[in-house]
């Protein structure tokens, strides 16, 4: 396998193309959810950790409302870490990601990505509407939300289910299991209890 950059390198590339804070919270929420699953699976932690830490970098820049499957994010950013000599298997992660780009999520790091990226996303919103935010945010309580489309209603509660059962995990504990994993940085992620 290719050599992997390191995450300060990753981390200097993402500060480069995003400025927006709640964007890159959100990659660091999937990367602490890509590390947990790739500990949890026996997998490189440190390339699983970067397949989340850069999935969505470029995504300020172009952010490809149209849906194009070649241009615009994530092609865009997979083009650019490619001629900076990234690994295959993160860039393949990266693009499978989004499901519009006909890339499948073959493999375990893909699949993982794909379950993880609306699922974190769609746990911030949960605890940032609690007074303690995700300190003691349950599964019932993101299932719950799940069930009213009002709520973030831009997350794909879709994208969500398919990725989970694509994954293999349970609905329940794949909830708990990200949850914990962003509970682990939750002061990174702006995430920390106000209660």
């Amino acid at each position: 396998m290719a050599e992997i950059p390191t995450r300060l390198e990753a981390l200097a590339l993402m500060h480069e193309y995003t400025r927006s804070e709640s964007l890159r919270r959100h990659m660091y929420a999937v990367e602490a959810a890509m590390r947990a699953y790739a500990v949890k699976y026996d997998e490189d932690v440190e390339r699983w950790g970067l397949a989340g830490l850069i999935h969505d970098f470029d995504y300020e820049r172009w952010p490809n409302d149209a849906h194009s499957p070649t241009e615009e994010h994530p092609s865009a950013g997979v083009a650019i870490l490619r001629e900076k000599g990234w690994p295959e298997d993160v860039l393949d992660a990266v693009m499978a990601h989004a499901d519009y780009t006909g890339v499948p999520a073959t493999t375990r790091m893909a699949k993982a990505l794909r379950a993880v990226d609306e699922l974190a996303g769609f746990i911030t919103a949960c605890a940032l509407v609690r007074p303690t935010r995700i300190s003691d945010l349950s599964s019932k309580s993101v299932k719950k939300k799940l069930k009213d489309r009002a709520f973030a209603a831009a997350v794909s509660r879709e994208d969500i289910r398919e990725g989970q059962e694509a994954l293999g995990e349970d609905l329940t504990e794949h909830i708990d299991f990200v949850v914990a994993a962003m509970r682990g940085i939750a002061d990174e992620l702006g995430l920390q209890s106000h209660a």
